[in-house]
């Protein structure tokens, strides 16, 4: 099936979503974490987490626009910071309810059942059950001219992540802590590795490199 920019502007708006938010492969699942200034906690799930860079270690968020209704944007802008929390098989559906639109004075922790996890040097919650947590502050925010959207770019200044599943050269075994994958709007996929690749050289073929057992 060959899909041209007429044939996607003529979906209904539903369907174009599902259709095109797909279109990207496997994203990321995150919990993002943040504060307002009234110290009401906001939690809301994500996919469009970003690597940008690791010496400072950034990572960016693009954010719909949606003026009050983005209380993730709002707060993270007021306080400088905000958490990414990876989402892992035991709070697929805790984390998947936070999309639903909330009011502001209801917090997504207490409608769920998700725990917020302070630390002092940062002012916004991580998620107790999360596996994998990072905090970070805002270094920069940019609104988008082509649709409004918004890029949050965040240092990570604090990484809480299980012991057992950092590998030998110091990544983190995504697989081993339980990380899961989203594919478009609403399905998760548990990550299983099929093989490491060694890093590429002109003058070598491609070899790959032994991965460490689940």
């Amino acid at each position: 099936m060959l899909v041209d920019h007429q044939a996607i502007a003529a979906m209904t708006s539903h369907r174009r979503a599902a259709f095109v938010n797909s279109l990207s492969g496997f994203k990321s699942a995150n919990l993002v974490g943040t504060v307002n200034n009234q110290g009401s906690t906001n939690l809301a799930i994500m996919s469009s987490t970003v690597h940008l860079g690791s010496h400072p270690p950034l990572l960016a968020l693009v954010i719909r626009p949606g003026g009050e209704d983005r209380h993730t944007l709002a707060n993270a802008l007021h306080t400088g910071c905000f958490t990414i929390n990876h989402v892992h098989s035991s709070i697929i559906e805790a984390a998947h309810q936070t999309a639903a639109r909330y009011p502001q004075h209801v917090s997504e922790f207490d409608a769920t059942g998700l725990t917020p996890e302070w630390h002092q040097a940062l002012n916004a919650p991580m998620v107790a059950e999360a596996s994998v947590k990072l905090g970070l502050r805002l270094r920069e925010h940019q609104e988008l001219t082509i649709n409004q959207t918004h890029l949050l770019i965040g240092e990570i200044v604090l990484a809480d992540v299980p012991d057992a599943h950092i590998t030998p050269d110091g990544a983190l075994d995504l697989a081993g802590s339980g990380t899961v994958a989203l594919a478009g709007l609403d399905t998760y996929h548990q990550s299983i590795p099929i093989k490491r690749m060694a890093y590429a050289k002109p003058d070598l073929p491609p070899r790959t490199v032994e991965l460490l057992p689940a």
